[in-house]
Formats: C-alpha cells, sequence, structure tokens
C-alpha cells in the first residue's frame, strides 16, 4: 500500500520537480551568459591596440627531449 502511495504521489510532483529544474538551469545559463557578454562589451570599451594578459602559462622546467618525426617510406627494388 505504501510502495503504491509513494508511486501516486512521484506522478503527481514529477512534472513541478520538472519544471523547477529547468527554470533553475535557465536561470544559471542566463547568469552565465550575462558575465560572459558584461566581459566583452568591457572589453571593446578599451582603447584599440592595447594588451592585457588575465593569466600567464606556467613554465615547465623540465625539457622536452624530442627524438624527431616519424617518416614513413617504402622500399623500391
Amino acid at each position: 500500500m505504501v510502495y503504491f502511495g509513494l508511486k501516486f504521489l512521484i506522478r503527481l510532483a514529477a512534472p513541478f520537480l520538472m519544471k523547477y529544474m529547468a527554470k533553475k538551469a535557465g536561470e544559471r545559463f542566463e547568469k552565465a551568459f550575462q558575465g560572459n557578454f558584461n566581459d566583452t562589451q568591457n572589453a571593446s570599451k578599451e582603447k584599440e591596440g592595447k594588451v592585457s594578459i588575465d593569466k600567464m602559462p606556467r613554465k615547465d622546467n623540465k625539457h622536452r627531449q624530442e627524438v624527431g618525426e616519424y617518416v614513413e617510406y617504402e622500399e623500391i627494388e
């Protein structure tokens, strides 16, 4: 009896839960989009030719040893 009661309640609550989840996902998407849109507008307000670096890449002190590149060939008799 409890199983069927829970099953019935879940079927009633599922549409509301899905609407709520879709609404929250839409809000998060809109918030993320607004942030990126504002960044591009602010970037266009800067003077042309001005260079700005947000993050410097890490420098690896390890020396990478490259043997060479692979060359495919055929022997000709």
